[in-house]
């Protein structure tokens, strides 16, 4: 798509053949008038000219973010919605992992809806129940040597130990405010957590202390043993393999595979990586790993009609990935196109590594298989050259929407499923009930879904959190994805420019109008609007210099520096739109865990606290904070790391 910054009154429709025929248009508003004092109603800002928007990032003409009523016609299938309904308890946002195949080829689950693990015969069909502690939302597990089976509590901040022949708890050990990954080493007979908060912690398998804690970047997530006493560690939103040596000094980064994909047009079409759901030890003796992770397109995204949907690749401005990475190799080649796997976040493979097998939480039973198994060989080292869609070894699909998977050393394929919370085997289609009192909610269940065009929320807000992309959009220019952590609902309106006035209108606009979706009743929106509001904060950053933190907080609130003025109150936003001299209006973001959402500003252009204070921060117009010295800055950035 072409355009003359220079016109007026341009339009351009697209028309999309093949897939069907998609509407998608770019249309400019009145020419900017020339500014005037700003006009306050109602608690928003107006833009100065009392109603036409200030000019986008690219200097050129306004463009309407698009008509979610323009007809979207084979781009997808839209869900199939249930009754409306909203879990008593809060239900934690997705995150992959939970199930794993013991030696013995029994199963351990975890389940961080109820706070509880499981030990499953699936050859004698029954279930032992592992209680832990209340708002514990167990995660990632692992057995060691001993036949003990450990498991993450994702918001517990410990490492449970399990007595898996005794089914009851052994030990409890504090480990960090957000442990997301863990690994056992044979060798030293010792477990391995990656911290989201950039701690990776050593301790024994047997019991006791942590021997070691190393510091490395925010949003660990995965670790594994690699060769030679080293580990290989993920960052999650940036899919980065960090190589740390056996003296627990990091040596190099790995990067997942990126560039030209297939796409329904029939076109190559460039991506990058991000957001690293799960990685795997792949070959043991080159100490490489295989990382499912995402990718998303790096060229201009159309908002309008659809613009986020099937005709941006295979499925949507977001697609899976997967790459195969090993330490002082060549960069891996990304295989994507994976045939419209919406939200695939869970990926094992069989011990000879012929088989591979995924989760795919966002699709329903209408619109495509929740797990899928193909030879191995056929994702990485034959990536999909169209979207045709992967070959799937799996002849019936479980109930349900699918969490995990995991392969028993006999190769039999396993899957866990929530709502019904059951174990399903894949040669047989035999299910094992784990629980059966109901969790379910349609808030979360409509996060997650594949809303018709092949993504869903949680592709570009994976945990309820942001994805970390800045994406180049059509007529607005740069953005970076905004996080929904912690409730939204005080925050209205929404999105960078507040063109949202509030989330029935948000909806209409994103769920329907660029995600391809379903126009959703009011009671749907209203359960997906409260299910949001339940996605916690991440914790607070740990180990900060407390007198720090205070002289940060006496500047943050000092008048003259006028940070407070806008970001006040509890969630440090006065929810208003303003020009903070970075080129427009824009909304006042909420400052509660700003410190885990880098890249920082409405474009992403500061990529630490502290380069928000430099060149792209706006200057004296955003906070008069140019009188202040860098030791003042590491103050008011360590302060803004406790919110």
């Amino acid at each position: 798509m072409s355009r003359d910054p220079g016109r007026v009154g341009f339009s351009v429709i697209a028309l999309v053949v093949g897939a069907g025929v998609v509407l998608a248009a770019c249309t400019p508003s009145a020419p900017y008038l020339p500014p005037h004092p700003a006009i306050t109603d109602g608690g928003l800002t107006l833009p100065p000219d009392g109603g036409t928007k200030p000019p986008p990032d690219d200097g050129g003409t306004n463009c309407s973010s698009g008509d979610a009523s323009l007809p979207i016609m084979g781009v997808g299938i839209p869900p199939q919605i249930p009754a409306t309904v909203s879990s008593t308890k809060p239900v934690p946002a997705l995150s992959g992992g939970t199930l794993l195949a013991l030696a013995d080829g029994t199963l351990a689950a975890s389940d961080p809806e109820r706070d509880q693990m499981y030990l499953v015969d699936a050859s004698a069909r029954t279930v032992r129940t592992v209680t832990l502690a209340a708002g514990d939302e167990p995660g990632r597990l692992v057995e060691d040597a001993a036949g003990l089976v450990h498991v993450l509590t994702r918001r517990g901040g410990a490492v449970v130990t399990v007595d898996a022949s005794a089914g009851t708890v052994s030990t409890r050990r504090d480990v960090c405010s957000a442990p997301r990954g863990i690994a056992y080493q044979p060798d030293t007979d010792q477990l391995h957590v990656a911290c989201a908060g950039g701690e990776l912690v050593s301790l024994p398998a047997a019991g006791g202390a942590a021997t070691r804690t190393v510091m490395l970047d925010r949003d660990l997530r995965d670790v594994v043993i690699g060769a030679n006493g080293s580990l290989l560690v993920s960052t999650f939103r940036k899919a980065e393999v960090l190589v740390v040596g056996a003296d627990g000094t990091m040596s190099s980064r790995l990067v997942p595979g990126s560039g030209q994909v297939p796409t329904v047009m029939g076109m190559p079409e460039m991506r990058t990586p991000s957001v690293a759901w799960r990685m795997v030890p792949y070959d043991a003796t080159a100490g490489s790993v295989l990382m499912l992770h995402q990718t998303g397109v790096v060229d201009t995204v159309n908002p309008a009609g659809g613009g986020y949907a099937g005709i941006k690749g295979c499925g949507g401005i977001v697609q899976p990935g997967v790459s195969v990475m090993t330490p002082g190799a060549d960069p891996p080649q990304v295989a994507s196109g994976l045939g419209n796997l919406t939200l695939a976040i869970d990926v094992a493979l069989t011990s000879d590594h012929k088989k591979i097998a995924f989760a795919v939480a966002g699709n329903t039973s209408v619109q495509g298989p929740a797990v899928v198994e193909e030879l191995a060989s056929s994702v990485v080292d034959a990536p999909p050259v169209s979207c045709g869609g992967t070959g799937n070894d799996v002849t019936s699909q479980p109930p349900g929407q699918v969490v995990a998977v995991a392969y028993a050393p006999s190769g039999v394929l396993y899957a866990q499923t929530r709502e019904p919370a059951l174990i399903w085997r894949a040669d047989t289609a035999a299910t094992i009930s784990l629980a059966s009192d109901s969790r379910a909610d349609t808030g979360q269940f409509l996060f997650h879904v594949n809303a018709g065009g092949g993504l869903a929320c949680a592709s570009c807000h994976p945990e309820g959190g942001e994805d970390g992309r800045v994406w180049n959009f059509a007529c607005a220019g740069a953005r970076r994805t905004q996080s929904v952590r912690g409730g939204i609902s005080a925050t209205a309106p929404f999105h960078w420019d507040g063109a949202e006035k509030d989330f029935s209108h948000l909806m209409d606009d994103v769920f329907t109008g660029r995600m391809a979706g379903p126009l959703l009743a009011a009671d749907q929106k209203n359960v997906l609007q409260s299910w949001i509001d339940t996605i916690p904060a991440m914790p607070q950053t740990a180990g900060l210099d407390a007198s720090a933190v205070a002289r940060g907080k006496a500047l943050f609130e000092d008048p003259r520096f006028a940070c407070a003025t806008c970001h006040a109150g509890a969630l440090f936003t006065n929810n208003l739109t303003v020009d903070v001299g970075t080129g427009r209006s824009f909304q006042v973001p909420s400052l509660r865990g700003v410190s885990w959402r880098a890249p920082f500003m409405h474009n992403g252009c500061a990529a630490t606290l502290a380069d928000r204070f430099g060149a792209c921060g706006g200057g004296d117009t955003h906070g008069a904070t140019s009188m202040l010295t860098s030791a003042q800055i590491g103050d008011l950035t360590t302060y803004l790391q406790s919110l």
